[in-house]
């Protein structure tokens, strides 16, 4: 999963990139609230966390511009702003939860946990394809009930796979959905990780299949 924090106290920032980043999440950090606006224009992201006090382009703005363009993507507010009035602004906009500053890192992680397990539609955490499982939430992948031991890499593509089980991806989408800002995968490393993928998902009824020109698909086995 990839995830955008829009917060311009750097060591807000850098503590949340860490700590998600250490908890198996893609994530692009934005320090302005135009940075922001653009990041959300144009990349494609499973969960915001949105600081309300950004220069530039305020927390509320960015917002509203977010679910004008009929986004979906879960928002969870920060601010130090206390008033009730403030809260009510950020949920009348559009946004999934609230936490104020100062707070527990261990909450927001929770916090994030749940909005990720509820998804843009309330959408189960569950992805199941045939034989294989995938628990969005805490990252467990099954395969005719046995774990599968899959590199980070390897979970990402598994997880976009099963999102889109049936229709193309593309490897440009691929790479877009699983790098951070300023990281470099080459659609090439992207065809190792399918290969390795390929051979762990060998012996069930779904396979990994390769549409020339397009990208790759996820399908059932018919008859296995």
């Amino acid at each position: 999963m990839r995830i955008l924090i829009a917060e311009d106290d750097a060591i807000i920032a850098d503590g949340l990139t860490q700590s998600l980043r250490h908890s198996g999440y893609a994530v692009d950090c934005a320090r302005t609230g135009s940075e922001a606006d653009a990041a959300l224009a144009f990349g494609q992201y499973d969960l915001v966390i949105l600081d309300l006090g950004l220069p530039k382009l305020n927390g509320f703005e960015v917002l509203k511009r977010l679910r004008g363009r009929h986004s979906k993507v879960p928002v969870l507010i920060l601010t130090a702003l206390d008033a009730v009035s403030d809260r009510v602004r950020g949920l009348d906009l559009g946004a999934d939860d609230y936490l104020a500053k100062p707070f527990a890192l261990s909450e927001l992680e929770a916090r994030v946990r749940a909005l990720t397990r509820r998804g843009p539609a309330g959408a189960s955490s569950l992805l199941q394809h045939g034989d294989l499982t995938y628990d969005q939430v805490n990252r467990v992948a099954e395969l005719k009930g046995a774990l599968l031991d899959l590199s980070a890499r390897e979970m990402g593509l598994l997880e976009i796979l099963l999102r889109r089980a049936g229709r193309v991806v593309s490897k440009e989408r691929l790479v877009d959905h699983m790098c951070e800002w300023g990281e470099e995968v080459s659609t090439n490393a992207i065809e190792v990780y399918m290969h390795r993928l390929r051979k762990k998902l060998g012996g069930s009824d779904v396979k990994i299949v390769t549409v020339r020109g397009l990208g790759y698909c996820l399908e059932k086995i018919h008859g296995a």
